[in-house]
């Protein structure tokens, strides 16, 4: 070989080799905007009673982590360790999120919880974790969030966590609802469960799982003989005042807020934790596309009744064809 051609070959080598670096951390970049993660809190049981059914909703969600190919990260579960706190590792896990991307991030809080009727506070081992502390934290995340909170007095992470592109449940109403929450195994049993998929889309949604495990708990108390001691909330609109179950009819909201603000449930409609294949198929901009459309349609059903009825159907059958063309888009304009 000749000095040139060597010198060459070298050239175009390590051209290669850096073009492929290149290309993998492009990819690698790509896999991490799009991975997901649940993150699964195991906080302080109190009691030994309520230890073992606190403990059964940890395997349910890594579970359903696992069929979605999202990864779990589970604190609270392994023995205490004395130089970090729970409270000090859901810190240091966030920290080590990605805060942008189109992979979601699930937040999910299992045990009990306290309200001194200023902050709410979800019970872990030593320091607790306050709902500004939360707050705080997510406060950098553009990516999708959820924030589930299934502990008793949780309704006040709502309104220190509501915001665009989230979704907050909580197993309260209210920060007074303090009795030992039912909400959290019945929703970690619906969360996989083709059997609360109400729209029979193939997939359950967090809405779903929600309006299920709201069922639920509404008719242990009834079967019990018992006055509900906890009322479960949905905020998807980011107005920090949420939705209980009863305002829903299947999937979607019918009862007017008060203040007329928008009602919850669209985004959360669109937000499974395990997949279907037809959602799988989606690129994260045809989702993101959906959820648009999906939005403007109920904007436009708000309006039926002020709007002539010609325009009504125009613009809805405008909005149908694109949400259609998301799906197949060779649908025709």
């Amino acid at each position: 070989m000749s000095t040139n051609a060597h010198e060459f070959w070298k050239w175009s080598r390590a051209g290669l080799v850096s073009l492929t670096a290149l290309m993998a951390g492009t990819w690698a970049e790509a896999a991490t905007a799009e991975q997901r993660t649940v993150l699964i809190v195991l906080g302080a049981e109190g009691e030994a009673d309520y230890k073992a059914g606190f403990a059964a909703q940890v395997p349910l969600w890594e579970k359903a982590a696992a069929q979605a190919g999202a990864k779990p990260v589970v604190i609270g579960a392994a023995p205490e360790i004395e130089t970090e706190t729970d409270w000090a590792q859901i810190k240091q896990t966030l920290e080590a999120e990605p805060t942008a991307g189109t992979g979601e991030l699930w937040v999910v809080m299992i045990g009990h919880g306290t309200f001194d009727g200023k902050e709410s506070k979800f019970n872990l081992r030593g320091p607790d974790l306050a709902a500004g502390d939360l707050a705080a934290w997510l406060k950098p995340f553009g990516r999708p969030l959820a924030v589930i909170n299934t502990a008793s007095a949780s309704a006040p992470f709502i309104g220190k966590l509501s915001g665009p592109n989230r979704v907050v449940v909580t197993a309260t109403r209210t920060g007074k609802e303090q009795n030992f929450a039912r909400f959290g195994p019945y929703l970690a049993e619906a969360i996989g469960d083709a059997k609360s998929d109400l729209d029979q889309d193939g997939q359950t949604s967090l809405l779903e799982a929600f309006l299920s495990a709201s069922a639920r708990v509404k008719e242990f108390y009834k079967t019990e003989g018992r006055l509900a001691t906890e009322h479960a909330l949905i905020d998807d609109n980011g107005d920090g005042l949420g939705t209980p179950a009863e305002w829903f009819r299947g999937t979607r909201a019918t009862k007017k807020a008060k203040d007329g603000a928008e009602l919850d449930g669209t985004r959360a409609r669109n937000l499974p934790l395990v997949r279907s294949d037809a959602e799988e198929k989606l690129t994260p901009e045809q989702r993101a596309r959906r959820d648009e459309l999906e939005l403007a349609v109920e904007a436009l059903r708000e309006t039926k009744s002020k709007a002539a009825e010609a325009d009504y159907y125009r613009d809805l059958e405008r909005l149908m064809l694109e949400l259609a063309r998301v799906y197949a888009p060779s649908v025709a304009k």
